[in-house]
């Protein structure tokens, strides 16, 4: 199965990636040790692309803008994959998961593929396993990653810690709702781009003014391309050309100055102990002789006995000591 897999990927087969990567999303003990075989045959493979995170707050008009400038970058020849990430719901675990049907003019084109992924409560509004889905797509000769995170949160940072370069889509406004954004959104963003000037030009205008003087005010980092503000409109597919050509040249500055190369080895250090502690998550969780030691401690934490930290301290030393028995 595996190298069946991995033979279609590398031919660049839709239906053996959507299956490899249902593959590496289960949370069967089989199928992980099958879906890490596979990462690991194509891991050479990938690493060829350029990764494009996308975020913005829910209405911003994400899907849109994607499905835009997916189609713009298609018809330039390019392979584009999008990863699309959609919020699962915390009570039942379920998703949405139709963002083919919010994109339907690009997931008909040949040289796209779009694959949307429950978040699974992930932080940073990423899936667990978007990393892998990354190198599979890679695998499959996609040039373009553009990744569509759940919104604008605290830990938004999780997702411009594994791409290239970081797009934050914006809503027009007034001017005085520019101060109830969060400052770190806007210094981790590479680029910023406030949709919807079909329907708010004068808001658009006074809205990307607002945003450079903020800039403006925010100390510049050395090793980075010059963060910019542009207008578009995904709808009326005006401002797209201008936000690639951008794109563009962060690419190419970026490889000239290795900031790119720097920033991927810091990306799969920092991936190596996120999988480390997901992983000891796990196995502390699953160990069924523990389970009971467990439960004993969360009553202890919730009667305010013990605190947290205490209890977390005493759920690994006795994880600890029973890999040593």
């Amino acid at each position: 199965m595996i190298d069946n897999l991995y033979k279609k990927i590398l031919l660049s087969d839709r239906l053996a990636l959507s299956k490899a990567i249902t593959l590496i999303e289960s949370t069967k003990l089989k199928d992980r040790s099958k879906s890490e075989k596979l990462i690991k045959k194509l891991y050479k493979k990938s690493g060829n692309s350029l990764r494009i995170g996308i975020s913005g707050s829910p209405g911003v008009g994400k899907s849109t803008f994607i499905e835009t400038l997916g189609i713009f970058l298609t018809n330039k020849n390019y392979k584009v994959a999008v990863l699309a990430v959609d919020p699962s719901s915390k009570r039942s675990g379920g998703s949405i998961l139709g963002d083919k049907t919010r994109m339907p003019e690009l997931s008909i084109k040949k040289n796209a593929f779009i694959r949307p992924s429950p978040s699974g409560g992930a932080l940073g509004g990423v899936a667990r396993r978007t990393r892998e889905s990354m190198i599979l797509v890679e695998a499959a000769g996609y040039e373009i990653i553009l990744i569509e995170t759940v919104g604008v949160g605290q830990s938004e940072t999780e997702v411009a810690e594994m791409v290239d370069i970081f797009l934050v889509l914006l809503q027009p406004s007034s001017g005085d709702e520019l101060q109830g954004i969060k400052k770190g959104i806007i210094e981790i963003a590479d680029l910023l781009v406030v949709n919807k000037e079909d329907e708010f030009k004068d808001e658009v205008t006074r809205t990307v003014a607002d945003y450079k003087n903020a800039l403006s005010l925010l100390k510049k980092d050395k090793n980075s391309i010059n963060k910019k503000v542009v207008k578009c409109s995904a709808l009326n597919k005006t401002g797209i050309n201008e936000i690639w050509k951008i794109i563009l040249s962060f690419k190419k500055l970026g490889r000239k100055k290795g900031w790119i190369k720097d920033k991927r080895s810091k990306q799969l250090a920092k991936w190596m102990w996120d999988d480390l502690q997901k992983n000891l998550f796990e196995k502390i969780k699953g160990n069924k002789k523990l389970i009971s030691e467990f439960a004993k401690l969360e009553k202890k934490v919730s009667k305010n006995i013990i605190s947290p930290t205490e209890a977390s301290k005493k759920i690994l030393q006795h994880y600890i000591k029973d890999n040593k028995s």
